[in-house]
């Protein structure tokens, strides 16, 4: 079972999506730790979460393991699975009460974003890395 979830497609393009979902997490994972007082704790903070300092770290890591793994294409659809978990989390806390408080465009806007990760990361849980990734070298039959 486990050799079929690190299976993957023979597609080579596929490495465009998985480069630019995994460099802005990559990005993102490691602001968390460079500037918290932004994106950091303080952000976790203000959208209620107790032991914010805890979370900050605890998502920043995984940002930047997960990107890290999607950057050579090693276990892309297990690092895509947590990347949609952190995605949906970030969308409910953050971006449902824009939605209710600010209305349907204003929430369209400020999330296009997380829309767009959430999709990418989606696609490579469904694809996997791709030919020119490391699952595929690893994993995939040579029959």
């Amino acid at each position: 079972m486990l050799k079929d979830i690190l299976k993957t497609d023979n597609s080579k393009t596929t490495i465009i999506i998985r480069l630019m979902v995994s460099l802005v997490f990559l990005s993102e994972g490691l602001q968390k730790f460079l500037r918290p007082e932004s994106v950091g704790s303080r952000r976790f903070e203000k959208i209620g979460f107790d032991d914010f300092e805890f979370w900050e770290n605890f998502v920043g890591t995984f940002e930047i393991l997960c990107g890290l793994l999607l950057i050579v294409g090693i276990f892309t659809r297990i690092s895509a699975f947590i990347l949609v978990i952190i995605m949906a989390v970030a969308f409910f806390t953050t971006k449902i009460p824009i939605l209710l408080e600010k209305g349907f465009w204003d929430f369209l806007h400020d999330s296009r974003t997380d829309w767009a990760m959430m999709m990418g990361s989606l696609f490579l849980l469904l694809k996997g890395s791709g030919k020119l990734g490391l699952d595929y070298l690893f994993f995939n039959s040579k029959s």
